[in-house]
């Protein structure tokens, strides 16, 4: 084994979750190997959204604009009952990610994308169309057997640490004996792809056809794309629906004809809810569909898989780096699971909306929420309680002080840098440790001599420098007042570790902490 390659991280799975995760361990300098059995992109759309939270971690990798470029922003979700008149309508929050809460994409296009960005790095290698057939844990790495599927040959290779990012049916999963709990709904469900031909009315807009004879999806997707999916009914065979004609057929009830689009593709699947019982087995980690299935309802798939890498990515290259210590790897099941729980239980209580078969129970449903969309206080309580989530962590890498700020995303609003340039936030502080502060408050002498850089943030119209960020249009500072908070630090992820107000100590860094730049610089 002598002469087996050897890399920092070894990534199986090359969807947009695995893609991710390349580009952001490419970017942090770590030799990196991606395994992928198929030869190029996955032809068909899965993901069909994305949000502003998603497209800042690509912002990490300098590949947001050009994502942005090939998205739709979306308009929220509106249900509508049988005869397409709408109920309800649910509303994406901004949560000041400087991004559009809520876009439409194209998944191939995005895939694609993605792996533009990764061929960036000569530090990441790629072995397409090879099979990781077993992994064998030691004590200091991991041995990957992997099958050259062009060749028909076998080679093994070792990785400090493993990312399985390889799907729903996950093959390493299996390998480690790792339990996948949850339910698997009964109803199938078709999907069609559409290349549109001629636009008609509200080809633009995501709708839900509440109607229980037949509940449909109705999803715009940009570059001229749209899509379609509904359920197999309880006397129908999805073999007789998977046809030219019967897709036809169900197309007309949307008002559709072959004039309007292209039918691209159609399969049809099962929706999941289910959570890997371990996402952490000794050096190997599971990420995206592997660790985590949920319903389509409110677009967040994807979305999950490539937050778990966000979080597990910046950890590895800490450890491997020796600028923290390797339990800290435990906080990322503790931090990201709770999160996705909540987000699978929303995703389920707006497809429990959509789904209602009783014509009575539909009725009701149409009457009820027809009457309580008229009440502001109960619009904001749908969109707070069936949409997203905040994005925060109750536990994990972060110290609970009694300050509020704690274990929250920060937001990122356009600033002013140094040279006077308006640039969002995360491009001023970057992907690192940082301490955010008001002027005010007592010192933080443990955090200096870290070597984590410190800003200030000034009002509008301040002077800003190396050390000062102007908060352009006052959100940061009022972010900053809103959760008590005179300094924050904040984590290479974006996320407050530790938190105080101006007459609170600033708790230390974690045990075990080195900045990056004190230990290359010990290291020299």
């Amino acid at each position: 084994m002598s002469d087996a390659a050897t890399y920092d991280v070894a990534i199986v799975g090359y969807g947009p979750v695995g893609a991710t995760a390349a580009n952001l361990l490419g970017q942090m300098g770590l030799n990196v190997v991606v395994i992928e059995r198929d030869p190029d992109i996955y032809f068909r759309a899965r993901a069909i959204s994305t949000d502003e939270e998603v497209v800042r971690i690509w912002q990490q990798v300098g590949l947001a604009d050009q994502l942005n470029a090939d998205m739709q922003p979306g308009a929220g979700a509106t249900f509508v009952d049988a005869d397409g008149v709408p109920i309800a309508k649910l509303l994406p929050a901004d949560r000041g990610n400087g991004h559009p809460p809520q876009q439409f994409i194209y998944q191939p296009a995005v895939d694609r994308v993605l792996r533009e960005g990764v061929d960036r790095f000569p530090n990441v290698a790629l072995l397409l169309e090879h099979e990781c057939l077993r992994l064998i844990q030691h004590s200091d790495s991991v041995e990957l057997l992997l099958a050259d599927l062009t060749r028909d040959e076998f080679k093994r290779i070792r990785a400090t640490y493993v990312i399985a990012a390889d799907g729903g049916s996950s093959a390493i999963r299996g390998q480690l004996g790792i339990g996948f709990t949850g339910r698997t709904y009964s109803e199938r469900w078709i999907v069609i792809d559409t290349k549109v031909l001629q636009e008609w009315p509200g080809h633009d807009r995501l709708r839900f056809h509440c109607n229980p004879a037949r509940p449909t999806v109705d999803c715009p997707t940009p570059l001229g794309h749209h899509r379609w999916e509904f359920p197999v009914r309880d006397h129908e065979d999805e073999k007789d629906l998977l046809t030219d004609e019967a897709i036809w057929k169900v197309l007309a009830h949307q008002g559709i004809t072959k004039d309007n689009v292209e039918i691209i593709g159609f399969a049809c699947y099962n929706h999941h809810v289910r959570f890997a019982d371990r996402w952490r087995v000794g050096r190997i980690f599971l990420a995206g569909d592997a660790a985590h299935a949920m319903p389509p309802w409110i677009g967040q798939g994807m979305c999950a898989g490539v937050r778990d890498v966000a979080n597990l990515c910046w950890k590895l290259h800490a450890v491997i780096a020796g600028s923290l210590p390797e339990s800290v790897l435990d906080t990322y099941q503790a931090e990201r699971l709770p999160h996705v729980k909540e987000v699978t239980k929303r995703a389920v209580k707006v497809g429990e909306i959509i789904i209602e078969r009783s014509p009575i129970r539909a009725a009701a449903r149409n009457r009820l929420l027809r009457v309580a969309t008229t009440i502001p206080a109960f619009t904001t309580w749908l969109r707070d309680h069936r949409w997203l989530p905040d994005a925060r962590y109750d536990a994990g890498l972060l110290v609970r002080n009694g300050n509020p700020a704690a274990g929250w995303l920060i937001p990122q609003p356009w600033v002013i840098d140094e040279k006077g340039d308006r640039v969002r936030f995360d491009d001023v502080v970057g992907s690192r440790w940082a301490v955010l502060h008001t002027g005010t408050g007592r010192p933080w002498h443990e955090w200096r001599s870290a070597g984590v850089p410190a800003y200030r943030v000034v009002a509008s119209g301040g002077t800003p420098g190396a050390d000062r960020i102007v908060d352009r249009d006052g959100a940061l500072t009022a972010w900053l007042e809103t959760k008590k908070a005179a300094v924050v630090v904040v984590r290479p992820d974006g996320f407050i570790y530790a938190a105080a107000g101006a007459d609170q100590p600033l708790p230390p860094p974690p045990a075990g902490f080195t900045s990056p730049a004190v230990r290359a610089k010990d290291l020299a």
